[in-house]
């Protein structure tokens, strides 16, 4: 091959070569070496740059894959905390109170013959609970319950505990970013002569440095403590939002307890107004045959004794009636002074309210539900409680420029980083701290067995609630139907006794004592009324805000805005 077809074949192949470029040869007369030499000398420098360049590339994805692998394992850490399941609650299946009864086939089963079943508690509680209330279909108690919901105090409280709450989880989150700080200003320092490897002796002058520097810093989550702050933080934050449905759920409750119970007392002293009328009238009717001399002074006497016990038993009513309205005030978020309401004697309330499974009780009580958060967030402080016998790995660093004048300052020279063992990576490993992790191990799983405890406790007390209602109604339906016969039979022995004390068969003492039998009998239907209109408000209370099998619609949200 002759010497041009070599230049050629040379320079086809720097100009197909990807890995590296070579200046091009021309030839010289002055030049010694023949030029298939120097053709071989340059194709065996590609074929070692191309194999050079196809290693680096090979240790650059095996550096990146580290580094891929090693930021993961900084920014996601695994949790230490117990596995946590939401517990299981035994429940049986229906309550003891409703005595329903279902029909299968020819077998009639009913409610106490059932066997317990277990059921997995899963909280509903933030499904929101509806205006109850309505159902009494009483526009003035509507009104009341919108106004405290509008006003109350301890529902704002319970609100601004909510979002101190999330303001907390929010300061846990934060946790898992890193921190970026920036600053500006002139420092006066000195260094030592060895921090600039000069002799021993060497005076270096102090001078004046200005810095604009950011720093940075984040602590990897290798063992999952700051994830398992934030998951308990956010347990919290729930337990504390269930609590704020508790307090409205009692809100309500508390005011139509209190509507309720001001209507008992203005039933109440429409019976004794009626009363004292009535002995008003007997007392005219015993002077009238005093004057006549028909009778002697004693009857007079007891005439207006009893209406003197009419008139002062009156007034106790109003006493109480006066402290129920300052309640019902303060509900409302008002001033007693500011608030009254006219009288409306108490009507019976005829509602049945269907109690549905006691597995749906789980689901509808907020309290249940905050009672379950509070363990949710226990079991992740056992994590981190167990993350401090691990190592802690911190990466602090800073960047920026610095120069001895102003002027300097923001050229490209001046920049300047900080990184080492004091600003930089540490990995700090726990040995000896006299037990203070132990301990906090310790405590954070005896807070986890007391919330277990609670959370039963107030299951168990939920289903007593429950059933004390159901029963309370139960036995006030029978109750109010005997108290109203015994009513009507008083009734009738106060007029036959009447009509014979006027014809001088009965003296003045049967007529009192048939008198207090009557007001005694119609004041204890009016209180049952009370008691019953009461015991259903307390059922729907300890069933959640709602019945039957499904849970009552309600939004918390209305009440964070109602709140604000």
């Amino acid at each position: 091959m002759s010497d041009m077809e070599n230049i050629m074949m040379y320079k086809t192949m720097a100009q197909t070569s990807t890995s590296s470029t070579l200046p091009t040869i021309q030839p010289s007369a002055r030049s010694s070496a023949p030029v298939s030499t120097l053709l071989s000398s340059n194709v065996k420098a590609i074929k070692g740059n191309q194999h050079q360049h196809q290693h680096q590339r090979m240790r650059i994805s095996r550096l990146l894959g580290s580094s891929a692998w090693l930021m993961s394992l900084l920014l996601v850490g695994c949790s230490l905390a117990p596995h946590y399941d939401k517990p299981q609650v035994a429940t049986p299946s229906a309550f003891k109170e409703t005595g329903v009864q279902a029909t299968d086939g020819a077998a009639t089963i009913t409610a106490t013959d059932a066997l317990g079943t277990w059921q997995v508690a899963q909280p509903s509680d933030q499904i929101p609970r509806g205006e109850w209330w309505r159902i009494f279909d009483d526009a003035t108690l509507d009104g009341l319950e919108q106004q405290a919901l509008a006003a109350n105090q301890s529902l704002k409280a319970a609100m601004a505990r909510v979002n101190e709450s999330r303001a907390i989880q929010q300061t846990a989150r934060a946790g898992l970013f890193p921190s970026v700080d920036a600053g500006f200003g002139p420092t006066r320092e000195k260094v030592s002569g060895a921090s600039q490897l000069q002799p021993d002796g060497t005076n270096i002058p102090s001078q004046t440095l200005w810095r604009a520097q950011g720093t940075a810093s984040y602590e990897a989550d290798l063992f999952g403590r700051v994830s398992d702050q934030v998951r308990a933080a956010g347990a919290e934050t729930q337990q504390s939002e269930a609590l704020l449905r508790s307090v409205q759920l009692s809100l309500q409750a508390d005011v139509a307890q209190n509507y309720f119970n001001l209507r008992q007392y203005d039933g109440q002293l429409d019976v004794y107004n009626r009363t004292v009328a009535l002995r008003e009238h007997a007392l005219k009717l015993v002077q009238h045959r005093f004057d006549d001399g028909d009778i002697s002074e004693l009857d007079v006497a007891r005439a207006q004794s009893e209406l003197a016990s009419a008139q002062s038993d009156s007034m106790g009513v109003e006493r109480l009636r006066a402290a129920s309205e300052h309640s019902l005030a303060v509900l409302l978020g008002k001033a007693p002074a500011t608030f009254s309401m006219a009288a409306n004697p108490l009507q019976p309330v005829q509602i049945v309210i269907p109690p549905g499974l006691p597995s749906s009780l789980l689901e509808r009580r907020p309290d249940i539900a905050a009672a379950e958060r509070a363990m949710a967030a226990a079991n992740a402080r056992i994590g981190v409680a167990k993350a401090a016998y691990f190592p802690s790995l911190s990466l602090t660093g800073a960047a920026g420029v610095e120069s001895a004048t102003l002027g300097d300052l923001f050229k490209w020279s001046s920049r300047a980083f900080l990184l080492g063992p004091l600003v930089g990576t540490a990995l700090t490993v726990p040995i000896f701290d006299g037990g203070r992790r132990a301990g906090n191990l310790a405590n954070a799983r005896a807070v986890y067995q007391e919330d277990a405890a609670n959370y039963q406790q107030q299951v168990l007390v939920a289903f007593r609630e429950v059933e004390d209602n159901l029963s309370d109604l139960r036995i006030l339906r029978a109750q109010t139907q005997a108290q109203a016969r015994a009513v009507s039979a008083s009734n009738r022995a106060a007029d036959l006794s009447l009509r014979q004390y006027k014809e001088g068969a009965l003296t003045y003492l049967d007529v009192i004592d048939a008198q207090r039998t009557v007001l005694q009998a119609q004041r204890t239907a009016v209180e049952l009324t009370g008691v019953q209109a009461v015991a259903t408000v307390n059922l729907i209370r300890a069933l959640g805000g709602g019945w039957g099998n499904t849970p009552a619609v309600s939004d918390v949200k209305d009440v964070l805005a109602s709140t604000r």
